[in-house]
C-alpha cells in the first residue's frame, strides 16, 4: 500500500516539474489538439523559433507581396510565435494609399479577411534594403540602418523560417530600395551564420520568377538548410486572385491580391490543425496546386538545399497553431486552373483597370494612358537594346542564343558575381534602370560575363545601343537608383 501511494506521488511529483518546462518552451501544447511526438519532443529542448517575413516591393499595384507577408505574419502569430521572434520588412504604402477601397485593412484572398492588423513595422519605406536584410539575417545590430533594429539573435538549438516574396530576376531579387539582393551576397550571408554556429535548422520559402536561380549550384546541402522556391531558375511566377480572373477579388479591387506559390502555400498551412503536416507534405501539395492543372500559366516549385528536413513537421517552423480562422478561403479544386498573370504583368493589369473605370475624357484617363505607354515604351526599349547589345558583342546571327543560353542543370548562373553586377551597372548607365520587368534579362547579362566580354566593350555596346536615350529622364538610375 506505502509503496503504492508513494509511486502515485512521485508520478504526480514528475508531472508538476515537466508541465512547466513544455509551458516554458513555448506554450503550445496548449493549442486546440494534442501535440504530435516530434512536436512534444521539440517543446522539451527549449529552443525558439525565428522568422524574417520581406516583401520586397512597393506602390499599390504590387499589393500582393505585402498582403502575402501580413498573410504569413498571422500564420505564426497564430501559431504561438512571438512579435520579438518575427522580423517584417515591409514598405507599408499600401493599407492607407488612395487606390485601397477598405483603408487600413489589406486582404490576401477574395474572402477579404484583414491581414494587416497587428503586424509589426520593423523596416518599412527606406529601410528595406538588402543590406538591412542581410544584417538581420545575421543578428548583426550595429549594420542595419533604421527601422526597429530588430535582428534574429538566434542560438544553436534555435530555427530559423525566412519568407521572401517579390519580383525577381535570374540571380536575383527585387528591393524597393536599390540595390537588389544578389544570389551569391544572400549565400554568403546564409554561409557566415552558419559558420557562426547560430543555428539549428533553417528553411526559406522564396516568391519571385526566377527564383531557383538563387540557390541552384550556389546552395550546399550540408547547411541545414532546406528550401523551396515558386518556380525553376529559368521560369516565371504568377500573380493571383486578379480582376477579371477567376476567382476575382472583390469588385472594388483593383489590383492582384496574392501570389500562386504563396497562396498555395499559406491556405495550406490555415488548413492545419496543431499536429500539422510534414515540409515534404506541404511541399507536394503547394507544387501540385503552383504548377495550376499542368497549364502554361503555372510554374515548378522546386527545392534545395538539405532535404533530410522534409520529414519535419511545419509547426517547427510556422508554429504550432490550430486552424482557427474561420474565413479561411480555399481552392480544393486542383483540376480548375486558377486565373493567373505574369508577375511582371501584374502592374499592367492595375492600370488597365484604372483606367477603364474612368471618365471618358478626362484629364486623369489621358494621364493614365500616358503612363501606361510610357511603361509600355521602356519595356520595348530594354528588350531591343539588350537584343542590340547582343548583336553587337556576338554577332547579329548569335546575339539572342548567346544571352538566352541556358547553363547544365546544377551550374550557377554565372562565374563571376562581381561581373554580373558591373556588367548591370553599366547597361543601366547608358540604357536605364531595368526596372520590375527587365529583371528578366539577368540571364543575358551573366552569359556576358561566361563569355569573358570586357567591361570595355559593354561599355561601347552599350553606348552604341542606347545612343539618343533620355539618360536624365524619368528612367535614370540617378533618380530610380542602380540596381547592382
Amino acid at each position: 500500500m506505502v509503496s503504492w501511494h508513494l509511486a502515485l506521488n512521485l508520478n504526480l511529483l514528475l508531472l508538476i516539474l515537466i508541465v512547466p518546462s513544455l509551458e516554458g518552451g513555448r506554450s503550445l501544447c496548449q493549442l486546440n489538439g494534442p501535440c504530435s511526438v516530434n512536436v512534444a519532443q521539440d517543446v522539451q529542448d527549449d529552443s525558439t523559433t525565428w522568422a524574417v517575413l520581406v516583401a520586397g516591393s512597393n506602390e499599390y499595384y504590387n499589393y500582393r507581396h505585402q498582403a502575402d507577408v501580413c498573410h504569413a505574419y498571422q500564420i505564426l502569430k497564430r501559431g504561438g510565435l512571438k512579435d520579438e521572434n518575427i522580423v517584417v520588412f515591409m514598405y507599408d504604402d499600401i493599407a492607407h494609399h488612395a487606390s485601397n477601397p477598405k483603408p487600413g485593412v489589406i486582404i490576401n484572398n477574395p474572402k477579404g479577411h484583414d491581414v494587416y492588423a497587428g503586424v509589426p513595422k520593423d523596416y518599412t519605406r527606406e529601410s528595406v534594403t538588402s543590406s538591412n536584410l542581410y544584417g538581420v539575417i545575421l543578428g548583426d545590430k550595429k549594420s542595419v540602418k533604421g527601422g526597429s533594429g530588430k535582428v534574429v539573435d538566434s542560438k544553436p538549438n534555435d530555427r530559423i523560417f525566412i519568407y521572401y516574396t517579390d519580383h525577381g530576376g535570374p540571380g536575383t531579387l527585387g528591393m524597393p530600395t536599390s540595390p537588389h539582393v544578389y544570389a551569391k551576397d544572400f549565400i554568403e550571408v546564409l554561409e557566415k551564420k552558419y559558420a557562426a554556429g547560430t543555428y539549428k535548422e533553417m528553411v526559406i520559402y522564396v516568391e519571385s520568377c526566377e527564383s531557383g536561380s538563387i540557390f541552384e549550384g550556389l546552395l550546399s546541402e550540408k547547411m541545414n538548410i532546406y528550401v523551396t522556391t515558386a518556380s525553376k531558375a529559368d521560369e516565371n511566377s504568377w500573380g493571383t486572385y486578379c480582376p477579371d480572373m477567376e476567382p476575382p477579388p472583390p469588385p472594388e479591387y483593383d489590383t492582384c491580391l496574392g501570389d500562386l506559390y504563396s497562396v498555395s502555400w499559406m491556405e495550406d498551412s490555415d488548413r492545419q490543425n496543431s499536429n500539422g503536416e510534414t515540409l515534404e507534405q506541404q511541399y507536394k501539395t503547394v507544387k501540385v496546386r503552383t504548377y495550376n492543372n499542368n497549364s502554361s500559366e503555372g510554374s515548378h516549385v522546386m527545392e534545395y538545399g538539405t532535404k533530410d528536413i522534409r520529414s519535419e513537421s511545419i509547426s517547427l517552423y510556422q508554429g504550432f497553431g490550430a486552424s482557427n480562422v474561420s474565413d479561411v478561403f480555399t481552392n480544393d479544386d486542383n483540376n480548375i486552373p486558377m486565373g493567373v498573370v505574369n508577375q511582371r504583368d501584374a502592374d499592367l493589369v492595375f492600370f488597365q483597370r484604372k483606367y477603364d473605370k474612368m471618365m471618358e475624357g478626362s484629364q486623369e484617363k489621358t494621364e493614365m494612358l500616358k503612363q501606361m505607354n510610357d511603361i509600355k515604351n521602356h519595356r520595348s526599349h530594354l528588350d531591343a537594346s539588350v537584343d542590340a547589345i547582343g548583336a553587337k558583342l556576338f554577332g547579329s546571327g548569335n546575339g539572342r542564343l548567346v544571352l538566352t543560353s541556358l547553363r547544365a542543370q546544377g551550374m550557377a548562373l554565372v562565374d563571376d558575381w562581381g561581373c554580373l553586377k558591373s556588367m548591370v551597372r553599366v547597361y543601366e548607365k547608358h540604357c536605364g534602370v531595368l526596372t520590375q520587368y527587365g529583371m528578366k534579362h539577368m540571364r543575358a547579362f551573366a552569359n556576358i560575363c561566361n563569355q569573358n566580354v570586357s567591361g570595355a566593350a559593354m561599355e561601347e555596346a552599350s553606348i552604341g545601343a542606347c545612343s539618343g536615350y533620355d539618360q536624365i529622364g524619368q528612367w535614370s538610375p540617378l533618380k530610380k537608383g542602380y540596381s547592382a
